[in-house]
């Protein structure tokens, strides 16, 4: 009876588990992701996001980490799980079940460089995305989705921005991730009245227009109004 129920309920450890990553980005003008271009089958030459099977022994944390690093040469980034997408027919290979994560990173603090068997590694903006490799469109943009929904009530837009950036810049930000246009004065207002920006004593530098003065989120002022029941909302 045991063996008979062990080999019923084998066929439910024959899955395999993955792990992806939709790396997100912003360059000053455009909301960017991190595409890969697959240099091995299914899907060879097709664009992709990084991922790869989880080890046997290989926490998913660990594995996004590992991969992120042997596709692209990146690592120690914000990392977020995102959701599981376990479709039936996902991997013409076989059954597997992929971990999505998202990241935020500060483009111009890393330097992409495909490795292994992704033949390339480039920027595209979130506008441009269209056919990629297994479902990866669809956790593309599940992944937009909620750093749409999360922007708005966390302040994880600022992993996004250089650390030294211009209200304008940072408006202008939001505006790229949530497809609308704020009023000037009322945005300013709002985000200086939460009181999360630390002002600097210094201006923009080799611009056209008149120097804007500098801004530095502080994180440390955030973690204390979160304790006073404070939410970060626009």
């Amino acid at each position: 009876m045991y063996d008979k129920e062990r080999a019923k309920s084998s066929v439910y450890f024959t899955f395999g588990i993955s792990v992806d990553c939709v790396v997100f980005g912003f360059d000053g003008s455009h909301v960017k992701v991190l595409v890969i271009k697959r240099g091995m089958e299914p899907y060879k030459n097709f664009s992709a996001i990084p991922g790869d099977l989880v080890l046997e022994r290989e926490d998913p944390l660990d594995a996004i980490k590992r991969v992120l690093n042997e596709l692209t040469g990146l690592k120690d980034i914000y990392l977020e799980q995102l959701k599981a997408f376990a479709g039936v027919d996902r991997h013409p290979l076989g059954r597997v079940v992929t971990i999505a994560y998202y990241s935020l990173i500060k483009i111009d603090d890393y330097n992409p460089n495909p490795s292994s068997w992704a033949t390339d590694a480039k920027w595209a903006s979130i506008e441009d995305i269209d056919e990629m490799a297994f479902d990866h469109f669809e956790i593309f943009t599940e992944a937009l989705t909620r750093l749409k929904e999360r922007v708005r009530l966390k302040p994880i837009g600022f992993e996004l921005l250089p650390e030294e950036f211009t209200l304008a810049q940072l408006q202008h930000l939001y505006e790229k991730l949530l497809g609308k246009t704020f009023d000037k004065a009322n945005f300013r207002k709002k985000i200086l009245g939460m009181d999360l920006l630390f002002p600097l004593e210094k201006l923009q530098k080799a611009v056209k227009h008149r120097p804007a003065r500098m801004y530095r989120f502080d994180p440390s002022r955030y973690a204390d109004l979160t304790k006073r029941n404070f939410h970060f909302e626009l």
